[in-house]
């Protein structure tokens, strides 16, 4: 079972059904579903990629289909609670949960899989993230992403349903890591956006993402995740993509903002969830809780809340005192 079915879900359930597992597909939106169902192709978010025989939209998430042992989560952050406590009333809760979703849930600062393990104690929980756009994913183009959770059998599970010749999968341990890579980068996609936005050049956005990546490993292992995560797909690979390409809705986003856009007006004209808007906020939030030093993030949260225009974010950083590049 597939909730979510956005560009991302979307794509997670081509995956899957292309390798010959039975999928089905669900979405919060009734009109979206109809749409789903009527044409068997999401039109919407990945044009001309039609459904496989093995994959099914349904109008109902709860009760899971018969025989159904693994969900994947590919709703935005925002509604993963909701999609949680339905979930939740479920009497046999014998299934393992997938998360899909890049982002940190912002009112009580909680990582998703402890949203799970909140509403849902004793079911195994992995996440799936790494450096992958959705049509990308669609087309059949090579991809690489990591399954990490707690439990090696379930990461591995999960990494059989979805590997194959152009999907690779990477089992991991670290699922603070994975999550946090996951969420941050896009803050700093939105930085990237904000800064070529403004016209500066690839020397800018090379060092942008270079201290973008130290303020992302620095809240990650004041949460609980190890170094060299970072270093792998769902850090520094994933960083990479999201800054670098305007298939990623955090880097137009920024862009939109450089433009004079408000975060209103960039949403609106990008028309799909933008997780880095709302993960800015928690980011710092955690960056203050933690005394985490994360000047991008908060000039990134600055921009978004009208605080200081682009430019002079980007005149707040480079007036920055020098200091150890390590430190």
């Amino acid at each position: 079972m597939v909730a979510g079915a956005g560009s991302w879900g979307t794509a997670l359930a081509l995956v899957l059904a292309r390798n010959g597992h039975p999928v089905f597909l669900w979405d919060c939106l009734d009109s979206h579903l109809d749409r789903l169902i009527e044409e068997r192709c999401n039109n919407h978010h990945l044009p001309g990629h039609a459904f496989p025989e093995k994959l099914t939209a349904v109008r109902r998430f709860t009760p899971l289909p018969a025989g159904v042992r693994h969900v994947l989560l590919a709703t935005p952050c925002a509604g993963l609670t909701d999609v949680l406590r339905e979930l939740q009333t479920l009497p046999d809760r014998d299934f393992n949960i997938c998360l899909a979703c890049k982002g940190i849930e912002p009112n009580t600062l909680t990582l998703n899989h402890l949203l799970v393990e909140q509403y849902l104690p004793g079911v195994p929980v992995a996440v799936l993230s790494g450096p992958s756009f959705a049509r990308e994913v669609a087309e059949g183009l090579p991809t690489a992403v990591t399954i990490a959770s707690q439990s090696t059998s379930v990461a591995v599970e999960f990494s059989e349903l979805f590997h194959c010749e152009v999907f690779r999968t990477y089992t991991h341990d670290d699922i603070v890591g994975v999550q946090v890579g996951g969420a941050v980068k896009n803050v700093m996609a939105i930085a990237a956006g904000i800064a070529d936005g403004l016209g500066y050049g690839a020397n800018t956005r090379a060092a942008l993402m270079a201290r973008g990546l130290a303020e992302i490993m620095r809240l990650g292992q004041a949460l609980g995740g190890r170094s060299d995560t970072f270093m792998g797909l769902t850090g520094v690979g994933d960083l990479v993509l999201t800054c670098t390409d305007d298939q990623s809705r955090n880097r137009r986003f920024g862009l939109a903002l450089a433009r004079g856009s408000t975060p209103e007006q960039a949403l609106a004209e990008i028309g799909q969830a933008v997780e880095g808007l709302h993960t800015t906020r928690v980011v710092c939030a955690l960056a203050g809780k933690h005394a985490v030093d994360m000047p991008i993030s908060e000039q990134v949260l600055n921009v978004i809340d009208g605080k200081v225009t682009p430019q002079e974010a980007v005149n707040q950083l480079l007036a920055r005192d020098p200091k150890p590049e390590m430190n």
